[in-house]
């Protein structure tokens, strides 16, 4: 079925499911000798994040992403990919170290939100999100999004100020989930359907805005995630360190909807490289 054809809610539930690619799926078909690396050294270790030094065509890289489940057992142990301010912290962690070491970031966001439980919030949900996003805004290091299935609220933002953001095809992004939106708006969770064709919240939608750079599609996903991520890094990598960050913070400053991705394609699809050779 086309893309044109798919509403805004049938992608919500296609990005949930449980059979789309976890990061560490990613991880074994994007990366080379991943050494996971873990602990906030402040409170504990957060396994819905999961982070760590890898190799990207011979390049040493910084991979986070949030960790969901394959079944219940799996979910509860990574909590759902909701993740708590030690798993923020510990995203900061390795990013600091990415700059030092100069090593490009790349980060995998698939998550429902942030934990919202008490003791998240107790122990510094809200400022964790905040130090993480103003870390990213000004790290010193060429630093890559993909948003592989949900991406919601500040959860996900906390690992998503990058140079350049992407998303898969049949990926979600917003400021909440379409139940969470509906409850709030119209008092009736039932209306998740509507909610979801007005948030706005396809990859479609957001390349339209202007607040992603390329959306992949999903038929050879590794082969093209791997191009679009390769490709990227390497042009990062060329620009002066000043003017990377200036162009990090220029990017998300004017984000008003009259901004356009930056190195817009004539299709905002990354092409197929099978395709392309015919």
């Amino acid at each position: 079925m086309p893309a044109t054809e798919v509403s805004a809610f049938e992608k919500v539930n296609i990005a949930r499911s449980k059979g789309r690619p976890l990061i560490t799926d990613y991880i074994k078909e994007l990366f080379d000798d991943f050494v996971e690396l873990k602990g906030d050294r402040l409170f504990r270790e957060d396994p819905s994040i999961l982070g760590g030094i890898a190799s990207f065509h011979g390049f040493p890289v910084t991979v986070i992403g949030h960790r969901k489940g394959r079944n219940t057992n799996e979910n509860i142990k990574y909590n759902f990919g909701m993740t708590s301010p030690e798993g923020y912290r510990k995203a900061m962690r390795l990013m600091k170290e990415a700059e030092r070491f100069r090593r490009p970031v790349i980060t995998f966001i698939d998550t429902p939100g942030a934990y919202p439980g008490m003791e998240a919030e107790s122990n510094g949900q809200a400022n964790a999100i905040a130090e993480s996003m103003a870390l990213m805004s000004t790290l010193r290091t060429p630093v890559m999004a993909v948003v592989t299935g949900e991406g919601s609220s500040g959860g996900a933002l906390a690992i998503g100020v990058a140079d350049r953001v992407y998303m898969l095809e049949n990926a979600v992004y917003s400021i909440l989930s379409p139940e969470g939106f509906a409850s709030i708006m119209w008092k009736d969770p039932s209306r998740a359907a509507e909610a979801a064709s007005v948030m706005k919240l396809t990859a479609q939608d957001l390349y339209e805005y202007g607040l992603i750079d390329k959306i992949v599609p999903e038929k050879n996903l590794y082969r093209n995630l791997d191009r679009l991520l390769y490709t990227s890094m390497l042009k990062l990598k060329g620009f002066d360190v000043d003017e990377l960050v200036s162009k990090r913070y220029r990017k998300f400053r004017h984000m008003d909807g009259i901004y356009k991705p930056v190195d817009m394609p004539q299709d905002h699809y990354e092409s197929d490289p099978e395709t392309e050779q015919k």
